[in-house]
C-alpha cells in the first residue's frame, strides 16, 4: 500500500535535515539580560571601589601633566588600570600607594577581568557540564521507553506509562519541535529534537537499547517510516504505533510494529458504545486510564495457578497470552493455565475505593 504524502517526504527529505539535539531536564536559570545586568553591577562596584582606594591615597600618585591627582584623575587611573591599558601618565610613586596597588588594586583588576569574561567562561563551563551530563545519562540508560511524537497521543501514553510505575528518567521524548521538547523538559523528561524517520535522531535517543517504543506521530506515513527505522535499529524492542486510518494498520505491522492502535476507529467505537450505554463507555474509559478505578493489566501466571482453569483464578481474567496467540477467557484451549502464560486481567487500581470503581 502506498501512503499519501510518501513521495513528498522523499522529495523534501533535505528540508528536514535538522541536527538532532539531546536536551536533558535542568533547573530554571536566570534570563540572559538578568545575568548581564548582574555582571554590569558587579563590574561597576569593582570600579567604584578602585576609584575610592586611589582617591583616599591620591597624594601618593603623580600626574605627569600637573602633578596633582583630583577625583577625575582617580576615575581615569582606575579605569585604565582595571582595563589593563596602563598609559603611564598617572603612576603611584609612594611606598604606600605601590603597596596598595599590589595588595588591593591588582586583585580588583583580576576580579574585573573575570567579570568581563564571565559570559565566555559560563558558556564554556555550561558546555562542559552539559556534555558530562549527557555522557553520564547515556552510560546509565538501559531498557528505557522512547516516545516519538509528543502531541495528545504521546502525552496520554506518557501519563499511562508513568501511572504504571515507569520513572521519568526512563522515558525519552523525540519530536521535531523545539518548543515541544522544552515542554517535555519542563515536565522532567529527556528530549531529542529531530526527525524520527532518520536513524541518527533515534540513535541519539538510544533507541537501540530501548525496551519499548511508542510511535504517536501525526501522520500515518511518518509512523510507517519511523517504525521501519526503529525496527532496523532494535530488533527486540516492543514497538506500538498509532495510525489514523484503519487501512494502514497492516502496513504498520509489516513494518515491524508489534501493536497498532487505530485512533480514529477506536474513538468511534467508544462513541458508539457510549451512545448505546453511557455507563459502559465510562467503564471502558476507566479501564484504559491507569491509576483510577479499574485497571487493565498483563501479568505472568504464578505457580499456584498452573494447571487451573481460567475461572479459578482470583483475578478477573479477560484473555490468556500463550506464545504469540491471544486466547479468550472462554476458549477451551486457554485452560489449564501454563507457567509460561500471561494473563490480561482487570484489577482495582492502587488506592482506588470500591465506590470509585
Amino acid at each position: 500500500m502506498k501512503l499519501p504524502g510518501h513521495d513528498a517526504i522523499a522529495r523534501n527529505a533535505d528540508d528536514h535535515l535538522v541536527a538532532a539535539r539531546v536536551r536533558l531536564p535542568r533547573r530554571k536559570i536566570n534570563k540572559p539580560l538578568v545575568q548581564v545586568g548582574r555582571r554590569l553591577v558587579m563590574a561597576l562596584l569593582v570600579l567604584f571601589a578602585t576609584v575610592f582606594i586611589v582617591w583616599i591615597d591620591r597624594s601618593g600618585y603623580h600626574d605627569n601633566s600637573d602633578d596633582a591627582v583630583d577625583f577625575l584623575d582617580s576615575v581615569y587611573y582606575a579605569t585604565v588600570t582595571l582595563s589593563t591599558t596602563g598609559y603611564g601618565d598617572i603612576v603611584p610613586y609612594s611606598d604606600g600607594a605601590r603597596l596598595v596597588n599590589v595588595l588591593l588594586v591588582t586583585p580588583l583588576r583580576v576580579l574585573f577581568l573575570i567579570i568581563l569574561v564571565g559570559t565566555t567562561l559560563e558558556v564554556l563551563t555550561e558546555r562542559t557540564r552539559e556534555e558530562w551530563r549527557q555522557n553520564r545519562w547515556r552510560s546509565h540508560l538501559r531498557d528505557h521507553t522512547v516516545i516519538v511524537g509528543y502531541g495528545t497521543k504521546g502525552r496520554s501514553a506518557m501519563q499511562t506509562l508513568c501511572a504504571t510505575g515507569i520513572k521519568k528518567d526512563q522515558i525519552v521524548v523525540v519530536d521535531p519541535s523545539g518548543k515541544v521538547i522544552e515542554a517535555a523538559n519542563a515536565e522532567g523528561f529527556v528530549g531529542v529534537i529531530g526527525d524520527a524517520t532518520r536513524s541518527d535522531v533515534l540513535l541519539r535517543a538510544e533507541v537501540q537499547r530501548a525496551r519499548q517504543i511508542v510511535i504517536a506521530t501525526q501522520r500515518d506515513d511518518t509512523a510507517v517510516l519511523v517504525t521501519l527505522t526503529a525496527r532496523q535499529l532494535n530488533r527486540g524492542a516492543k514497538i506500538v504505533a498509532a495510525v489514523r486510518e484503519e487501512e494502514n494498520a497492516p502496513l504498520l505491522r509489516q513494518s515491524g510494529a508489534d501493536g497498532v492502535i487505530t485512533s480514529a476507529s477506536a474513538a468511534g467505537r467508544l462513541l458508539g458504545l457510549s451512545v448505546l450505554s453511557p455507563m459502559a463507555g465510562t467503564v471502558m474509559e476507566d479501564l484504559i486510564q491507569q491509576g483510577s478505578g479499574l485497571d487493565l493489566i498483563e501479568r505472568p501466571v504464578i505457580k499456584a495457578e498452573v494447571g487451573r482453569n481460567v475461572r479459578e483464578t482470583d483475578d478477573l481474567v479477560v484473555s490468556v497470552v500463550r506464545g504469540h496467540r491471544l486466547l479468550g477467557y472462554d476458549d477451551p484451549a486457554a485452560s489449564p493455565l501454563q507457567l509460561t502464560d500471561r494473563l490480561i486481567t482487570i484489577i482495582r487500581a492502587h488506592g482506588a475505593t470500591a465506590s470509585g470503581a
